[in-house]
């Protein structure tokens, strides 16, 4: 099952029925089934600290996800985005919904084990964020 949520924001998702075909499809393409996902839209400043107090970052960010999966094979988790992150890099790199959709499948991504730290694990997930974008 996955939940839209909003924390100190005024968003509504649009197309909720579609973004979860979507994100299920990734999933079964992922070899993975999902369980309980739960996306938070939220401010900067409610990210930031979540930021601080779980991840000890001082820093802004635009999502941070937590996995609670038992099973390798069924994701369960919470994946906090910043609207605030997200209207900013919409300015700069695409639309509004197309930089939503990105952290979204990268939230996704990170739940079915792809890392982004290292140099090669990066462009890993962003060649799966691409890739998964062209097919919604």
């Amino acid at each position: 099952m996955i939940s839209f949520h909003t924390e100190d924001v005024s968003f509504k998702l649009q197309d909720k029925i579609k973004h979860k075909q979507w994100l299920q499809a990734v999933a079964k393409e992922e070899q993975k089934k999902i369980g309980e996902l739960n996306y938070v839209f939220c401010s900067d400043s409610y990210l930031l600290e979540i930021n601080q107090s779980y991840l000890q970052h001082d820093t802004y960010t635009d999502i941070v996800t937590f996995d609670n999966s038992d099973d390798a094979k069924i994701i369960e988790g919470d994946i906090f985005i910043s609207y605030d992150r997200i209207l900013e890099n919409a300015a700069k790199f695409g639309t509004e919904s197309s930089e939503l959709q990105r952290v979204m499948v990268h939230g996704l991504l990170h739940l079915c084990g792809y890392k982004d730290k290292a140099k090669a694990d990066k462009e890993l997930m962003t060649s799966k964020e691409n890739y998964y974008l062209a097919k919604r």
